[in-house]
């Protein structure tokens, strides 16, 4: 555990992003704050929790305990809060297609997600009621330390009816932010206050008129085309997503909301608002956005994301965190091909950690995806070369596989290292569903045949136990003996004759995890092709 002291200095002079963001925190209250600083994230309950709601909740913890550490204090001191909120006022807009009984569903349009029925076989009273606790149970998986907030339960218990007064006093200057934003169709209807229709139960996109600010009174054409006059107040009412953003800010004090690129304009006309409500704009990070394998937006209506799920088959949670993490204001791809790149990175940065200067260690990312408490286990392999032994015919197989590794690393087993044992299960996953169907072994040509012949004769003159390192020499000399372009050209052919594939692992250490004779086996098999 770093001194707290040293650690606060460092973070002083870290241009690590996390401190940056912590640094505008700081910034914001230069005399201190006696009240917790408040981060928020924000969940719409219309769908499952997917990786941009892990994303948004991981980055902004990062930030949390940047700023924690960049102010001396310890988060069990209790200086700062995480607020998960869910949306679960909105109207349902549209049926989602993963979602059961959907004419159910299609019947209650337009109602609050936490007044229309479960459609799930479980026993929880709402639809939103149902993917909240989704949502408390995918952060509690994976550790995070946050309080819940309900937006229908904020406007029902009347915990918002003080902020909704101040909204209804200042309709005509938040119109006078939005009007100008709103194509001139939308400027006819558009209303700060959304009311709940008595008699339907939806929440209307209609004009409204405030009758008394004060006492919370509005007026409004409902649905049958009769007028109502009825309160703001306790539930009847809700804002326009817009307000409802900035007034959920002034109303909980939130001091820090990063969001996406995509909501840039919008976070403009919210910070505008939040001023006119008496309050102001929290700090916050725009982060861009993922790309597909194709580089396109991932958008869940398109179906081409990637969900925590899917990584999660072939990598560790840390190395999503550790993707994560990295450079959250340039677009990135995220899919299942940079899964191996990825978990070795990670184990690369956490086998640095332990040997640098604290300046260093804050700018590693390993000390932000484990909160500055980064375990010192190493691991005696990478995952690539993993992939490539459990790609190999009969090594499919976890228990098959540690073997081998046994074999090159004597001192691991599944008890000692819970670590290693997930990853190569994790390798097999990957493996078996992305390497194995493309590997296709071709026979050596020329040259190739005499190099693969004396290389087999040079390792039957080795001893079992000979080391990578011994074993790379021995491949490096023997490519030197023959006439490819490069070396290079020559492991290529060792890549394509042996494994199947155009590119592959340090032969020495491979070999030295496969075995000299079972590589020898591999040798003959090509020969004979």
């Amino acid at each position: 555990m770093l001194n707290r002291d040293e650690l606060s200095a460092a973070a002083r002079n870290s241009k690590a992003w996390p401190y940056e963001e912590a640094k505008r925190i700081a910034k914001r209250f230069p005399e201190g704050k006696a009240e917790p600083v408040v981060f928020e994230t924000g969940y719409g309950p219309s769908g499952l929790p997917h990786i941009g709601t892990f994303n948004e909740v991981l980055r902004t913890t990062m930030v949390r305990r940047a700023y924690e550490e960049l102010m001396g204090y310890a988060p069990e001191d209790g200086r700062t809060r995480l607020i998960a909120f869910s949306d679960d006022m909105d109207g349902l807009r549209k049926v989602p297609d993963n979602v059961p009984n959907g004419e159910m569903l299609a019947d209650n349009l337009g109602k609050p997600l936490s007044r229309i029925p479960n459609p799930f076989d479980t026993d929880d009273e709402s639809f939103a009621a149902h993917n909240n606790a989704l949502l408390q149970r995918f952060l509690d998986q994976y550790g995070f330390d946050y309080e819940f907030a309900s937006a229908a339960d904020k406007y029902n218990n009347g915990a918002f009816d003080d902020a909704l007064r101040t909204v209804l006093r200042q309709n005509q200057a938040i119109l006078d932010i939005m009007l100008p934003t709103l194509r001139e169709e939308r400027r006819a209807t558009y209303s700060p206050i959304l009311p709940v229709s008595p008699t339907t139960g939806r929440v209307l996109q209609v004009p409204v008129e405030i009758v008394d600010a004060d006492a919370g009174t509005i007026r409004f054409t409902d649905e049958d085309g009769s007028t109502v006059e009825q309160s703001a107040l306790g539930g009847q009412s809700k804002c326009q997503w817009k307000v409802d953003w900035a007034m959920r800010w002034v109303a909980l004090g939130v001091d820090y909301e990063m969001y996406g690129k995509d909501l840039t304009d919008s976070g403009v006309q919210s910070g505008r608002i939040a001023k006119v409500l008496g309050g102001r704009k929290p700090e916050g990070m725009i982060y861009e956005m993922f790309l597909d394998a194709n580089g396109e937006k991932i958008s869940k209506s398109k179906g081409n994301g990637l969900s925590i799920e899917e990584w999660l088959t072939y990598g560790s949670e840390e190395s999503l965190s550790f993707y994560i993490y990295r450079e959250p204001k340039k677009a990135k791809n995220l899919h299942l091909g940079l899964v191996p790149r990825a978990v070795d990175e990670y184990w690369q940065f956490r086998g640095n950690y332990d040997n640098q200067p604290i300046e260093k260690k804050l700018g590693n990312p390993v000390h932000h995806v484990h909160s500055g408490r980064v375990p010192d286990k190493t691991l005696p392999l990478t995952y690539g070369l993993l992939l490539n032994l459990v790609s190999l015919p009969g090594v499919q197989d976890k228990d098959i596989a540690w073997k081998f590794v046994q074999r090159y690393a004597p001192e691991s087993s599944p008890e000692s290292d819970p670590e290693l044992d997930k990853l190569i299960g994790l390798a097999v996953n990957y493996a078996r569903d992305f390497v194995v169907p493309g590997l296709a072994r071709r026979a050596p040509v020329g040259q190739e045949v005499d190099a693969l012949k004396e290389l087999d004769e040079k390792l039957a003159a080795l001893p079992a136990d000979a080391t990578g390192e011994d074993i790379q020499n021995i491949v490096f000399e023997v490519g030197k003996n023959y006439e490819f372009e490069t070396l290079r050209h020559w492991f290529q052919a060792l890549y394509e004759t042996l494994l199947g594939s155009s590119q592959g692992p340090r032969m020495g250490s491979f070999i030295a995890l496969y075995g000299i004779e079972e590589t020898r086996k591999l040798i003959a098999e090509a020969l004979a092709a």
